[in-house]
């Protein structure tokens, strides 16, 4: 496993470190930020000491040597015990700007592939969460229940994923992001496997809810491993590639689903089948290659080993003194994004943004049924295919933004930086709310135009290069959210994400029980045309957060204010 060979690797480093460091330094002389660890900082000075000869200290082990070898190294300061007032500790942390422990420092290729391995995740459960719309038809007949009553199985899959929300944050900042996303997904799996065994509508119902709980932290973590790996001017590369991979996994699954469903060889419990084999897949993957980079952890993993080697117990990663408690951590994850809700606008209206733009994506699970299949008798299989356009439309949108965003980004802060006359100059979170101000449009734009031209006797092509524009406009509104939100909040975003997630995917998953009844009531078109109508009004959230951000985080009490 990746994680224990890089655990491993980090003890054989720091023991060569020490043994570099006690051949070229035989006496360490003390700073006022470090003391010998070996010294006692109590005791009473005195006249002479024991001093063994070079070779002897040399050919001894680092443990029985003392451990004032360690303390020669840099990056480790003297503080005094907040729970102790007559004790010190020894605080380790990076040992500078280029210390390889640091994910930000490993090199580009295993940046780009761990940020690809975990970026898979949100591909994978994404695929889980909307495969089962295809087969709504032929689970309702072997169950003997309604297409309504059925399309539960997506819809507290999505229902499940906003609950877990709420304990994915503090649960990858308690114990790491690998263990959250082995033991999360290995329990997700378990429940497809329920829901593809189930006898009756119920059981099945009950494992998607628990499958979208246990799979949604996964899906939250990816977030914070690419904070973890990338400053803030290259995530505006690595947050685009992660939010086309989360935002294809919903198309993958109608594409996969709808040749299961039409196939007369296989079960239609082969959606799940196939979800647990590309979930395994990956489980396999991050097992193997995926290493560890939440930097409390890996700072608590260098503790131990300097512990190890010099045999002195002062030695804590800055974590380890805080002493904060699981389930305290927890009840502030729950506390806060309610609080946050009820005091920030900011998060209010971004969360309605967003929470409009899923009732879309996961209205068209049920509505290209209504759109394609009953307008152009196409089969489930080229119905499912269809979704693809919308996956052109991720694809486009970023390769055309975040190219030109990543670019005017570095011309900002490099002006900034020039008329400042500070190195360390940010710009501004409204730059982010670029992806929204050009893509926005996209989405009613796709709305009207497939609602007034989904007609048999218009070209299919019509309505299929309208989905191209809602797959432009949904990555821009999802990529401008998250990086304003995070970059707004900072210590705080994760609170503001979980409360946007919560409330997405409960919505959306009340939207597949409605979108059947509306599409059928109000007709392909005019349902359309409400939608469109909707997001019409939404389009002018990040074009006035443009205008009047800097006056809004002035008023804010959880936001940064440059």
């Amino acid at each position: 496993m990746q994680s224990f060979r890089q655990y491993s690797s980090l003890g054989k480093r720091l023991e060569a470190q020490l043994h570099r460091t006690r051949t070229a330094n035989h006496t360490i002389p003390s700073t006022t930020d470090v003391q010998p660890a070996d010294v006692d900082l109590e005791a009473p000075s005195s006249g002479s000491t024991d001093v063994e000869d070079d070779a002897s200290q040399l050919e001894r082990p680092i443990s029985k040597i003392g451990t004032n070898l360690a303390a020669a190294l840099t990056g480790i300061t003297k503080q005094q015990h907040p729970d102790a007032n007559d004790k010190n500790v020894f605080v380790v942390s990076f040992e500078g700007p280029d210390d390889p422990l640091n994910p930000r420092n490993w090199s580009l290729t295993k940046r780009v592939f761990c940020t690809f391995n975990v970026g898979m995740i949100a591909l994978v459960v994404g695929m889980a969460a909307s495969i089962d719309s295809a087969v709504i038809a032929r689970a309702a007949k072997d169950f003997g229940v309604s297409q309504v009553a059925e399309a539960l199985a997506t819809g507290l899959f999505l229902v499940g994923f906003g609950f877990g929300a709420l304990v994915a944050g503090p649960m990858s900042e308690t114990v790491g992001r690998n263990p959250v996303y082995f033991g999360s997904l290995a329990i997700y799996m378990l429940f497809l496997m329920g829901a593809g065994l189930s006898k009756s509508l119920g059981a099945q119902v009950v494992c998607r809810f628990f499958a979208g709980f246990f799979g949604e932290s996964p899906l939250s973590t990816v977030g914070g491993s690419i904070s973890d790996m990338w400053d803030p001017l290259n995530r505006l590369i690595a947050f685009p590639i992660f939010a086309t991979a989360g935002l294809m996994g919903p198309i993958t699954g109608p594409i996969i689903g709808g040749w299961i469903s039409q196939s007369s060889d296989v079960s239609w419990r082969w959606v799940e089948w196939v979800s647990i084999i590309a979930s395994g897949a990956l489980l396999v993957s991050l097992l193997l290659f995926q290493p560890e980079t939440y930097e409390p952890i890996l700072l608590q993993w260098k503790a131990s080993h300097l512990r190890r080697l010099t045999g002195d117990k002062r030695y804590v990663s800055a974590g380890e003194i805080q002493h904060l408690s699981f389930s305290a951590r927890m009840l502030t994850a729950v506390k806060r994004p309610f609080i946050m809700t009820v005091q920030e606008p900011t998060i209010m209206l971004w969360t309605g943004y967003l929470t409009v733009v899923y009732l879309m994506l996961f209205g068209f699970l049920d509505g290209y049924t209504f759109v394609f299949q009953q307008t152009y008798n196409l089969s489930d299989g080229i119905t499912g295919l269809l979704f693809l356009g919308i996956g052109i439309g991720l694809i486009l949108a970023a390769l055309i933004l975040t190219p030109l965003l990543y670019r005017w980004a570095k011309k900002e802060i490099t002006k900034l930086q020039t008329e400042k006359l500070d190195g360390n100059a940010r710009i501004p979170p409204e730059f982010f709310l670029w992806y929204a101000l050009i893509g926005a449009p996209a989405i009613p734009i796709s709305f009207f135009w497939m609602g007034w031209t989904a007609y048999p006797h218009v070209s299919i092509w019509s309505p299929i290069v309208a989905s191209v524009f809602f797959g432009f406009g949904i990555l821009s509104v999802f990529v401008s959210t998250y990086m304003y939100l995070i970059d707004m909040y900072e210590v705080y975003a994760a609170s503001a994400l979980t409360m946007i997630t919560l409330v997405r995917y409960a919505a959306s998953g009340g939207m597949i029980e409605i979108s059947i009844p509306m599409y059928k009531n109000l007709g392909i078109h005019w349902a359309l045309t409400m939608l469109g109508l909707i997001s019409l009004v939404f389009t002018t959230v990040p074009y006035a957060f443009y205008r009047f951000g800097p006056w809004i985080r002035s008023k804010s009490r959880f936001a940064k204010v440059q």
